[in-house]
């Protein structure tokens, strides 16, 4: 396997393993039915504190964007895609801070790494024409 096929393999098997745990996630949030985990527990006094809605009013928004951010990453937008998914992950990391679950916010910074890591990839294989014009 050449570098450019072993780009492509690394750059598709990052994008569809994001896109399909945010699909998951997002799905989750928007059903209510808590089942990845109880999701409520993660949201900090904070930020809970500051939200015009319910928690599941605020989670189900929050599902909704993660759907959004997985269908960009499974179509031909996984540049923005990936840019989102930096942010709302390091956004995630602080709120968790704020809750005390630094071994979960590090986790999520982690996963934030690996984001940019898909986004540099993306750039790559977009600048390399690797993609093919269909996906």
């Amino acid at each position: 396997m050449n570098s450019d096929a072993r780009t492509k393999l690394s750059w598709n098997v990052l994008r569809f393993a994001y896109g399909a745990v945010i699909l998951l996630a997002g799905l989750d949030k928007i059903a209510g039915t808590n089942l990845i985990v109880f999701w409520p527990k993660y949201i900090s006094p904070f930020v809970a504190g500051l939200l015009p809605v319910s928690q599941h009013v605020f989670l189900a928004g929050m599902g909704v964007i993660e759907v959004v951010v997985a269908i960009l990453l499974f179509t031909k937008w996984p540049r923005i895609a990936g840019y989102l998914t930096i942010v709302w992950l390091v956004l995630i990391a602080i709120n968790l801070v704020l809750s005390g679950y630094l071994d979960i916010a590090i986790r999520d910074l982690l996963l934030a790494v690996g984001a940019y890591v898909l986004t540099e990839l993306t750039v790559v294989v977009e600048e390399k024409h690797l993609i093919s014009s269909t996906h």
